[in-house]
């Protein structure tokens, strides 16, 4: 076990050194306007977000991520909890939620930026509504998926239905909704930028496309590398939380074992 954490952990570090040595070589044997030398990426990245844009561009940004994803996990825990409660509704549901979710959200932003505007309103909107659905859906079926054997045991010993939701059907299901959060993770980063590149006045997605407009290409690659930067940090505080909530659930696997 000790051998492959190893093995995964010099595999975590030893990636992000190659894509950027293979960057670097890249760049610096092409010499190309549209691939400056990364050493001019680097000076643009300190010059724009250590720390000079940060309060401009990258709190809206994720002030944005973070608004639009809560209220997708909110709405997708609560309905996905509903539906998979009870058979009826998740059927009346299913063909409302395949079309919903088959239709693609950068499609929606001509009718968002008209209906409300180039504020935070649409851009959090949009998130929030790519974001829900692998919530929704991996919800659902975490809690249909739990063995009836608990189901049993809790109306075998009259626990309420609120005290069954939190200290049974949550609990069991837990391994599948953290896996739609962390689904949803990318895709809301994917969005926030998409909806900053075509309507917005500040943001990271506005300064990347502002700055490929001006030419000022090692500009445009600094925001590129600090999406990256972000995405990454994003999802290891998840990765965190999940080991920290589902501990309990690694133990007992352990203990099965």
């Amino acid at each position: 076990m000790r051998r492959h954490r190893g093995l995964y952990l010099s595999a975590e570090i030893l990636t992000p050194v190659l894509v950027v040595v293979v960057i670097l070589l890249a760049t610096n044997a092409g010499k190309t306007f549209f691939l400056p030398p990364l050493q001019n990426v680097f000076v643009a990245f300190g010059e724009n977000w250590l720390f000079a844009r940060i309060p401009v561009d990258v709190l809206p940004s994720l002030a944005r991520l973070a608004v639009g994803y809560l209220i997708a996990v909110v709405l997708g825990i609560g309905f996905g909890v509903l539906l998979g409660r009870s058979r009826g509704a998740r059927r009346q549901a299913t063909p409302i939620v395949e079309f919903l979710r088959a239709v693609p959200p950068p499609a929606l932003l001509p009718f968002t930026l008209v209906a409300l505007g180039i504020g935070d309103g649409a851009k959090i909107f949009l998130i929030a509504l790519v974001c829900i659905w692998p919530i929704l859906l991996n919800t659902i079926d975490g809690i249909t998926g739990i063995e009836p054997t608990l189901r049993e045991t809790g109306a075998s010993y009259r626990i309420p239905g609120a005290a069954r939701l939190f200290r049974i059907e949550l609990p069991a299901a837990s391994p599948q909704i953290f896996a739609g959060l962390r689904a949803s993770m990318p895709l809301a980063i994917i969005i926030m930028v998409v909806s900053e590149m075509m309507g917005a006045t500040n943001g990271i997605g506005f300064f990347i496309v502002q700055s490929q407009r001006s030419f000022a290409i090692a500009d445009m690659w600094s925001g590129i590398i600090l999406l990256g930067i972000l995405g990454y940090l994003l999802n290891l505080l998840l990765t965190l939380l999940e080991r920290w909530v589902l501990a309990w659930h690694r133990r007992s696997h352990a203990i099965a074992r």
